[in-house]
């Protein structure tokens, strides 16, 4: 086998690891800044960071990707030493070894697209070398005596693991070895060493867990035993009754006011805490997205296919065939399809969490670079996106949250004076709205839009609601900065926001603000672009669809509920409006807006949609019924319009539009705007 082969066998998994780790070793850098403020333990994200850089240079090693071993040697060799004095890393050692993170992340992005890869930075390598010859990134630990423990287990604590005993014992707290023993009995009764150890961590600070081998008896059948070390405020009764164990087979740990004998250091340590490896105990298999791409490709062939069976069925009992049985089976098939459809879906579904883990990254980035005091609040619960889906938003959320530093929150002095917390706050949340529906709010605290500027800046008149701000600031080319920063101020950031959110992926963007007291952006969007539910209908004699998520109603038109306004002139207005419990709401007859043949219907249906929060009605014809479709989006410029989203196949052979009423509602209102300034 060559060595270029060996490459692509082996790339796309490291690509996936590495990446993995790079995630990891950020959230725990974070994590241990947010320590470092609070003065409380880093040591296990120290040892978690340690494992992370360790494995990541041992795979780039074996795929030949130098510069990416020389900056982890660099910097587990800081983290190493950090472990072994106080298990605790300064800011500058946080900051210096988040640069070592970005770098690697570089290389990666450099080896994933089979560029040469840059040789790891001098400068960053010799600072790293410098900080590791002072401190490793933290003080040294003053030794205060002895631990009272049994010599095996003393053999395998690292310095820091003993400092961490030392210290809840000078603290007053306690420090407990509680022994664990499988058995088939316990573990008929859902008792094991996971479990015990989640519900001790929920009253103290587990140290280390050290597996034994034991002699074999009726108390450990295996020959094997656990030793959890931990430090706790709880009681032995507590403790015990928690875990479901024997709180007499509890040993405290004392501290002797001597001289501790030096321990021989076991070097790059893999033998950490039982259990916590990444991905051991979980069905987990990686599975490269084209090869789910593909799946749902096969998947959409299917769905047009029943479309044509179902056509056929239709013509069979039109012609008098009984066709009950087949009917049947058509049924249960589209319920089959309809089942795989939700299975490739949520194979293909990422946690937003997830995808928003690098946000807290990119404020502490802009922080530091604005001056401002920023603290970032990520509420993604448990919701998901299409992992398509979620590529094209992230950097619509990153727009939002830069412009959020940039532009809303006010300088600390500035906060003072009005009496706000000198920290400002933004906050991103996320929840599924329905079953196909996210919803994302981007919120700040900071001094609101205000509505005057940006219409001076735009020279347009004052909006006179947030809809018509939302328009305003989403205008290419306009900004609110007199001067381009290197964040913002180019003009480019809120309409890539509503290009993303309107025209990539069909979905809504509002905006709720408040002068002096913050603004909201808000995002409601598809969980998936490729297989929709959606409305077919006829307007104008021709048939349609639209995705079930943009329709807020269909509501029944009834004369008498329909009013036109007076135009100016002698003019027939084209604009109606339709009285919906109390609220009068602009209608529009689709064919129209189409330029098609109006059918005259006294009696037809209408959409309901919303547009920056206000309702608008489209008159059809008729609504078929509500089905499956496979979107087909129009990405040539030179055919795409305003108004339509894509195309699709009901089984006739023949495209069918998928309409955009979100964008025809612009079209609309714009045409309506002209007729009465005319």
């Amino acid at each position: 086998m060559t060595s270029a082969l060996d490459r692509d066998e082996f790339t796309a998994g490291y690509l996936i690891e590495a990446d993995e780790h790079v995630r990891g070793s950020i959230a725990n850098l974070l994590a241990a800044e947010a320590a470092l403020k609070a003065n409380t333990s880093q040591h296990r994200l120290v040892r978690e960071l340690f494992r992370s850089l360790h494995t990541l240079k041992g795979l780039s090693a074996m795929v030949g990707v130098d510069p990416i071993v020389d900056l982890a040697h660099e910097m587990e060799a800081i983290l190493r030493d950090t472990d072994r004095s106080t298990g605790k890393l300064s800011a500058d050692a946080i900051e210096l070894l988040l640069k070592g993170v970005r770098a690697i992340e570089q290389r990666l992005g450099m080896f994933a697209k089979r560029k040469p890869v840059s040789p790891a930075p001098r400068k960053l390598i010799a600072a790293l070398a410098d900080l590791q010859a002072t401190d490793g990134g933290g003080a040294p630990a003053a030794s205060s005596g002895a631990l009272v423990l049994d010599p095996d287990l003393a053999s395998k604590l690292g310095p820091a693991e003993r400092e961490q005993l030392r210290s809840g014992i000078e603290a007053h707290r306690r420090a407990l070895r509680v022994d664990f023993h499988p058995s088939p009995e316990r573990s008929d009764k859902g008792i094991s060493i996971t479990s015990v150890r989640e519900t001790l961590s929920a009253l103290s600070d587990i140290v280390k867990v050290i597996p034994l081998a034991v002699p074999k008896s009726e108390q450990a059948p295996g020959g094997l035993a656990f030793a959890l070390l931990l430090v706790t405020d709880a009681s032995d009764e507590d403790l015990a009754r928690a875990a479901a164990l024997d709180a007499t087979t509890f040993r405290g740990i004392a501290l002797e006011r001597a001289s501790e004998p030096d321990v021989a250091d076991d070097g790059d340590r893999d033998d950490d805490d039982v259990g916590t490896a990444p991905g051991l105990g979980k069905n987990v298999v990686r599975v490269e997205v084209e090869r789910l791409d593909d799946a749902l490709e096969k998947l959409s062939a299917l769905v047009v296919t029943r479309f044509k069976l179902a056509h056929a069925v239709t013509a069979l009992r039109e012609s008098g065939v009984d066709v009950r049985e087949i009917s049947a089976i058509l049924g249960e098939n589209h319920r089959q399809l309809r089942d795989l459809r939700h299975a490739i879906t949520r194979a293909r579904m990422v946690s937003v969490a997830e995808l928003l883990e690098r946000v807290p990254l990119i404020v502490r980035g802009m922080r530091r670079s604005t001056g401002k005091n920023v603290r970032l609040v990520v509420d993604a619960g448990r919701a998901e996106l299409d992992k398509a889906v979620a590529e094209r938003v992230f950097p619509a959320i990153v727009h939002l949250v830069r412009n959020a530093v940039d532009h809303a929150i006010e300088a600390p002095e500035e906060r003072a004076r009005s009496g706000k917390p000198e920290e400002g706050t933004i906050t991103v949340t996320c929840f599924e709205h329905s079953d196909t529906q996210l919803e994302i709010h981007v919120t700040d605290d900071g001094r609101g839009i205000d509505a005057a500027a940006v219409a001076r800046r735009a020279g347009l008149p004052l909006p006179d609601s947030d809809g018509e701000l939302l328009d305003l600031i989403t205008r290419p080319g306009l900004s609110t900065l007199a001067t381009a920063t290197n964040n913002s101020g180019r003009g480019m950031g809120m309409d890539i926001v509503r290009r993303i959110a309107r025209d990539v992926l069909g979905g809504e963007l509002s905006l709720r603000t408040t002068r002096g007291a913050g603004s909201t952006f808000t995002m409601r969007l598809p969980m998936s672009i490729s297989i929709l539910d959606s409305f077919s209908f006829v307007s104008g004699g021709q048939s349609f669809v639209v995705p079930v998520s943009v329709v807020d109603e269909i509501v029944d038109l009834e004369p008498a509920n329909i009013v036109r306004p007076p135009a100016p002139g002698n003019q027939r207005s084209t604009t109606r409006l339709l009285e919906r419990r109390g609220e009068a709401i602009p209608l529009f007859t689709l064919a129209t807006v189409l330029q098609l043949s109006e059918q005259r219907d006294a009696r037809g249906k209408a959409f309901i949609v919303r547009l920056n929060e206000h309702a608008y009605a489209f008159a059809i014809d008729r609504v078929l019924g509500q089905q499956e479709i496979v979107l087909r989006p129009v990405d040539d410029p030179l055919v795409k319009v305003t108004g339509v989203a894509g195309t699709t196949d009901l089984g006739d052979g023949k495209p069918t539009l998928v309409l955009d009423l979100i964008g025809l509602s612009t079209l609309a209102i714009n045409a309506a705007n002209a007729e009465h300034a005319a």
